[in-house]
């Protein structure tokens, strides 16, 4: 899919789908015009959406308790068709004297349009754990009739409302029809799938739905996930991209314009950017293909992978973070004799100390033996680890004017220690067993590079968060398309899964959380291919479970400050946890560490998709001889 650039005023050969329902004729002349290639599919539209007009009239005979709209275009789209059977203004006065939950700041912002305050507004990102949580605390819907706006991102939020002892009413906002004539849609999938085109772009939110509903029955569900990830998606206006999000497809190009020539012009005038940086992103994935999805794989059965899954397993599994470290007297001879960068910058040493753990220990998976750090270096970070002090960087962040120096990777080639340690390490490995990569998550490095080592408070880094959201914005931008680069190289590398670790996330409180680091920790996992398990592990503050959640990441880490059955059903148990005793446990005895296993299992309760770990890192005081106990009591304990 790479191209030569030729002219940054144009599609520089660049050959887009235009999906449309009117034959797309005025974009495939656009789009020649400047120097692209193009074909247009139509996926025609059902003609009538009687849904509404029976919502409608359920609506005018006070038959329906709550609204819920989780999206600006189910809000426009609801009033404009349902305008169309009653007087624009009786349907606004309805509404008003209804309670109108949202789910999202869009939906909010779309309803005071038409001068309508909603009842209860959720800013979720279309959670739809939020909205429930919100619900409970403010507007119990039991026995209430329940109106809820059909959304891929909300799916669980239907069977949630009926679990409290709603009736809900589901309103589609455009009917989803099956073509008379199928094979025409399934060449087009196979296209799209056969690398045929670099990008592809939505003409309309009606036509967006249309392609998810189509993709998904006709198995192409890549289609809608992480193959788009390696496409261009452009959408046109604001409610194509709205609806795609909403579904879960990374939308990297919106026209703030409708009209066909200023959308034109506005798609070419960014097309570069957006390319360039797809192809940084692609350029890690090129290489051997791990075949994380083929049931051949020696490792694809390990009780691990298969909780990493929601399979059920015999045994659950468990590894522990720091699980290759000091409290081992095989590490610190190899320490002895060396530092702990040139440690990490030894791929032999590193795959003998963590496969030294992993026989001693008997864990069911590895995790490569390296830092959160090192990744900062490349990116124009002077980082030292001081004996006493732990990382030092001699030149923080601190102005717009350090992060310009500050510059995203472009490939792995100054990190390919850490490439050659995933190599090594899984050569070295049983055959049986994953091996997982892992970095650090955007804001815990972000922390690093301002802060310059550990903090307490993390003033230098809050203060240009809260004063300079610009600069800020730019300094993780830059890191989360590194540490994307880096992860898929491990990948292919490799590794059988990865994990993020938010160490210092927990500084942050919920609605900073959401705005300073989840857009980026999503965007990071998205970008990962979907066959590999992801774990999403920050520590320090369980309240930020929901956007740990809120990502497509297959695995949530649990740290030990709330108990797994809360924070799994917090999460929701459509996911695989990972968690969560507490590490100083290992500092007692065997008998005490085997009653805390067992009430961690007691509360997973021997539901598939728990892989047991510590709430943190081993400690290093922490006797071997224990850390081996907790092994032996998981094993014995959660024997099925």
């Amino acid at each position: 899919m790479d191209q030569t650039d030729k002219n940054p005023d144009s599609f520089s050969e660049f050959s887009i789908a235009c999906i449309t329902h009117d034959g797309g004729e005025k974009f495939l002349q656009a789009i020649k015009a400047h120097q692209g290639t193009a074909l247009a599919f139509n996926f025609t539209p059902a003609e009538k959406n009687g849904l509404i007009a029976e919502l409608t009239n359920r609506l005018l005979t006070a038959d329906v308790d709550k609204v819920i709209f989780v999206t600006a275009v189910g809000v426009n789209h609801f009033i404009d068709q349902a305008s169309r059977s009653v007087d624009r203004q009786r349907l606004i006065d309805c509404l008003t004297d209804t309670q109108i939950v949202t789910g999202s700041k869009n939906a909010s912002e779309a309803l005071r349009e038409f001068g309508i305050e909603p009842s209860l507004s959720i800013d979720s990102a279309n959670s739809w754990r939020d909205i429930l949580m919100a619900l409970d605390q403010q507007s119990p819907v039991v026995n209430q009739t329940v109106a809820l706006e059909e959304s891929s991102a909300v799916i669980g939020l239907a069977s949630g409302l009926e679990a409290r002892g709603a009736r809900v009413v589901r309103m589609a906002l455009f009917p989803q029809s099956l073509p008379q004539h199928p094979q025409p849609v399934v060449d087009f999938f196979e296209q799209i799938e056969a690398g045929g085109f670099h990008a592809l772009l939505f003409s309309s939110a009606e036509i967006a739905t249309q392609y998810c509903f189509l993709a998904k029955h006709f198995g192409r569900a890549r289609l809608t996930n992480h193959l788009l990830d390696n496409h261009i998606v452009i959408s046109i206006g604001q409610e194509p991209a709205e609806i795609l999000s909403d579904r879960g497809i990374s939308v990297d190009l919106t026209t703030v314009h409708s009209e066909l020539d200023t959308a034109i012009h506005e798609i070419v005038s960014q097309f570069q950017t957006i390319k360039n940086k797809k192809t940084i992103i692609r350029s890690s994935m090129s290489g051997p293909n791990t075949s994380n999805s083929d049931p051949n794989a020696p490792w694809y059965n390990s009780p691990f992978m298969k909780a990493c899954r929601g399979e059920p397993t015999d045994v659950t599994p468990i590894w522990m973070m720091r699980q290759a470290g000091r409290y081992m007297s095989e590490y610190r001879e190899v320490r002895a004799n060396v530092s702990f960068l040139d440690l990490c910058g030894n791929p032999q040493l590193c795959s003998e100390v963590m496969c030294t753990a992993v026989n001693k220990l008997g864990v069911d998976a590895a995790i490569i033996f390296s830092d959160l750090l090192p990744i900062l270096v490349p990116m124009g970070c002077d980082l030292e680890f001081v004996k006493g002090d732990g990382p030092v960087i001699h030149n923080p962040v601190r102005t717009t004017k350090d992060i310009d120096r500050i510059k995203p990777l472009e490939n792995n080639d100054e990190l390919q220690f850490v490439m050659e340690t995933v190599k090594q390490t899984r050569n070295d490995l049983p055959a049986d067993m994953p091996l997982i990569g892992f970095a650090g998550s955007p804001f815990t490095l972000a922390s690093y590079m301002i802060e310059g080592g550990s903090s307490r408070n993390y003033a230098f880094t809050k203060a240009m968060m809260y004063s300079d959201p610009g600069a800020w914005a730019q300094l993780m931008e830059r890191l989360s398309i590194s540490i994307s680069l880096y992860l898929n190289g491990q990948i292919q590398a490799g590794a059988q899964c990865v994990q993020l670790f938010d160490s210092w996330a927990g500084c942050l409180n919920f609605e900073d959380y959401r705005r300073f680091a989840h857009p980026y920790v999503q965007r990071i996992i998205a970008s990962l291919p979907s066959d590999v398990p992801v774990i999403n592990f920050a520590t320090g503050n369980p309240a930020l479970l929901p956007l740990l959640a809120d990502t497509r990441a297959s695995v949530i880490g649990i740290d030990w400050r709330t108990r797994l059955d809360d924070a799994w059903q917090t999460v929701g148990f459509d996911r695989a946890v990972q968690g969560n005793l507490d590490p100083t446990v290992l500092l007692t005895n065997p008998k005490e560490i085997r009653r805390q296993a067992k009430l961690v299992l007691d509360q997973a309760a021997g539901r598939a998709g728990h892989i047991f770990n510590l709430g943190h890192g081993i400690l290093p005081q922490t006797p071997v001889d224990n850390a081996i106990a907790l092994v032996d009591a998981v094993h014995e304990l959660s024997q099925r």
